[in-house]
Formats: C-alpha cells, structure tokens, sequence
C-alpha cells in the first residue's frame, strides 16, 4: 500500500472502531481544537447554506457536526466502496482530505488537493472533447462554464451548448453573454425528475445560490432531460443547488443510452459524495470516475464528480 491508501484505511478504520456517540464527541472536540476566528468563519458559512446544518456553539447548536456524523457512521462503507472505485491518486487523496475535514477539522490535506491546475469542470487529462459534443449545461448562471468550455477546448469544438438558468433577472445576462457564441440554446427553466412547476427561493448571497422548491403552484418552469432534448447528448455539467440527483434521474435515459460525459456537483447534500457515484454507475458500470475539488481549504465544496 502507498501512502494515500495507507492514510486512508487508517482513517477509516478509526472512524470503523467507534460508535455514534464517540463519533460525535470525536468530532465535535476537533472543532473545539480550531482557532476561535476559524470557528467563526465556519459557523458563519454554516449558518447562511442550508446544506449541511446549523453550527452555533452558544447556543447548543451542532446540527452540522451531527449530521457529519451519522453519513460518516451509517455511509463509511459506501466512501470506502468509492475510495476503491475512483481511477487515480488524485480522487483517492481528494477523498482522504475531504473525510478528514469532516472528522479532523484537517486543513492541511484539504490544502494539498485544491485543485489548481485546470478550470473548474474541464481537466484536460481526463474530460477529453471532440466537435461532434452536444453539452448542456444545468445552472448556467451567467454563462461562465459555457464560456470556460469554449476558452479550454475552443470555438468549434461542440455541435450545440444547451444552458439552463432558473433566476429570470439572471438568464438575461446569461442571453447578452452569450450571444456572440454560435448554436447556443438558453432556457429559463429548471431540470429535474419531473415536468411541471417548482418556486424559486432566492438567497442573500448571490442569485447563484438560488434554489428550487418542490411546490406544487409554483412560478418557474421545470422539465426533464430526457424530455426536453431530443438529440443523443455527449456531456452533461450540473451544479444545481442540491437537485443534481433529481436531475440525473430525468436523464436516466440519455446516460444509459449515450454515456455522457457527467460533470456533477456532488457537494450540496452531505449523501451526494457516495450516492450521485453510486447512482452513475448503476446507469452504466462502464464510467470511470475521478474527484475534484476546488474552494476553501476550511471547508471543502465545489466538489465534482468527474464519470467519463
């Protein structure tokens, strides 16, 4: 065993020797361990996403340390079953790092696998990009990715780019940045594992962090994949505020017919790191599946899920 595997079987069996509670208290003394301004700066971030759970010490509140808890108490298997599926050393140590900020408070291991080398979504050693692409795009936002896939593989490297964007105010700027692009097509809807209506819960941070609630009289448009676009797809991106797996079900059938290329947020929920790989390759075993990362070493996001 080298050293990346040797300090993840170490981690995970110390988590597998515990029990909940011990688990808790592990966790919750690391936090204690963490500068008071770090404690700060995580309680802050904590408090104002909805993913994870509310930390606030003070007030006796650690619902983010218990939800840590029960995904690595009742899902270590599943981490482990993802550790031995991942393709290169750099997931595997992206996975370690990651584990070990949900358990350590481990900064520097987080530090060590930020990834730097390429645009977020496009590492060029392993998403590889023909003319003949039809990409969609699902939380397009301003038309930053598009762009970003348009800089890295070039003007006439894709057949069409299909971009999806929920927040009105936010599609239009997504409409005049991209206009001097050919064969883009914009919808102001939103994607997931049904055709109907959802609302829109805007967020004080930025309308990126806008999200859809599942209502039944709602003002927003939301489709399907596998109903909206009819020709075969090459490679899909998502980063859709807690929806990627919704998402992904509805395009259920273009995966296990086409095998996209799957770009996808796994961050959002503290299941989707195991369940969206799991769910990738009961589509199609054939994916090979690579971890990146690329945020704030205090608290790993932007975590993708790379299925080629």
């Amino acid at each position: 065993m080298n050293i990346v595997d040797r300090s993840f079987a170490a981690l995970t069996e110390e988590i597998r020797r515990l029990d909940e509670k011990e688990l808790y208290y592990r966790i919750r003394r690391s936090f204690d361990a963490v500068p008071p301004q770090t404690q700060k700066s995580c309680m802050d971030f904590f408090n104002q996403f909805p993913f994870w759970g509310h930390l606030d010490p003070d007030n006796g509140v650690y619902q983010q340390i218990e939800e840590k808890q029960l995904v690595l108490y009742h899902h270590l298997e599943d981490f482990v079953w993802l550790y031995e599926t991942l393709a290169d050393y750099r997931s595997k140590k992206t996975l370690y790092s990651i584990l070990s900020n949900w358990y350590r408070y481990d900064f520097t291991s987080t530090s060590q696998t930020k990834e730097c080398l390429f645009d977020e979504y496009f590492d060029l050693d392993v998403v590889r990009c023909s003319p003949e692409e039809v990409v969609v795009d699902l939380g397009a936002y301003t038309g930053d990715t598009a762009l970003s896939y348009i800089r890295n593989y070039g003007e006439d490297c894709y057949k069409r780019i299909y971009c999806y964007e929920i927040t009105p105010e936010t599609f239009a700027q997504l409409q005049r940045n991209l206009a001097g692009c050919r064969d883009v097509e914009c919808r102001c809807c939103g994607v997931a594992d049904r055709v109907g209506y959802m609302s829109l819960a805007g967020h004080d941070s930025s309308p990126s962090a806008n999200m859809l609630e599942d209502t039944q009289a709602g003002e927003i448009p939301v489709t399907t994949l596998d109903e909206d676009i009819r020709e075969p797809v090459t490679l899909i991106k998502a980063d859709i505020e807690g929806f990627e797996q919704r998402a992904l079900r509805g395009a259920e059938g273009h995966i296990r017919r086409e095998h996209p290329k799957l770009l996808i947020s796994v961050y959002h929920s503290n299941e989707d790191l195991w369940k969206i790989p799991r769910m990738v390759r009961d589509y199609w075993e054939g994916y090979t599946l690579y971890l990146r990362y690329k945020s704030s070493p205090i608290y790993p996001t932007e975590i993708t899920l790379l299925a080629v």
